[in-house]
This record gives structure tokens, C-alpha cells and sequence, in this order.
């Protein structure tokens, strides 16, 4: 059991990060290739996009796919599991246009 509570600690860490709700986001139900995805992600980096893109495989939530053309060209889907991720993270998103007047309010009494 604790082997699973730490594999699931983790792959929430890897999962509940700023990048990985864009680019869960952004590919949606489309396949992007590496530059499309950089350009639909705003302020994310070359390098930065790659280490997530890399991540996100790991898990299983995108699938790579490699196509032998010169240059390569190399396009991104969401898997099963990644586009059922896909409606949590729409979740966060409806939550925080929900309550975004509280959130606000509650940060200028806070900051006050």
C-alpha cells in the first residue's frame, strides 16, 4: 500500500504543475506537432516544453509519434488516460471562473 500512496504522491506532483495543465489544455482532442503545441502554450520554453512533453509520455498521458521525414517531424496526442485527465483539469478551470469574485475578495482582505 505505500508503494502505491507514493506512486500516486508523485505522479500528482508531476500531474498538478503549472505547465502540465496547459499543454493538457492545449492538446486537447487534437494532435499538435512540437512547434504548434509551443506556440499555443504561452511563455513556456524550448527546453521546458520538452522536459514536460518527456514527462507527460512517462505517465502515459501523451503519446509520441515520430515520422522518419527530413526534418522530423514529431506530433502529440492525449492517450485515454491523458484526455480523462483533460476533464479534471477542465474542472479546475470551471472551479476557478466560479470563484474567482471570492478568490479576489478574499486576497485583498488577506493582503489588507
Amino acid at each position: 500500500m505505500r508503494r502505491a500512496d507514493s506512486l500516486a504522491r508523485e505522479i500528482s506532483s508531476d500531474v498538478a504543475d503549472k505547465w502540465a495543465f496547459l499543454i493538457i489544455e492545449a492538446l486537447g482532442e487534437r494532435t499538435l506537432r512540437f512547434s504548434e503545441l509551443r506556440d499555443e502554450v504561452e511563455g513556456v520554453s524550448h527546453k521546458m516544453l520538452t522536459q514536460n512533453l518527456r514527462m507527460r509520455e512517462r505517465h502515459g498521458l501523451v503519446d509520441r509519434q515520430v515520422h522518419p521525414t527530413v526534418p522530423p517531424r514529431v506530433e502529440y496526442t492525449l492517450t485515454e488516460p491523458g484526455r480523462a485527465l483533460r476533464a479534471t483539469v477542465d474542472g479546475v478551470g470551471g472551479w476557478t471562473h466560479q470563484y474567482l469574485g471570492h478568490i479576489e475578495a478574499a486576497r485583498r482582505r488577506f493582503d489588507e
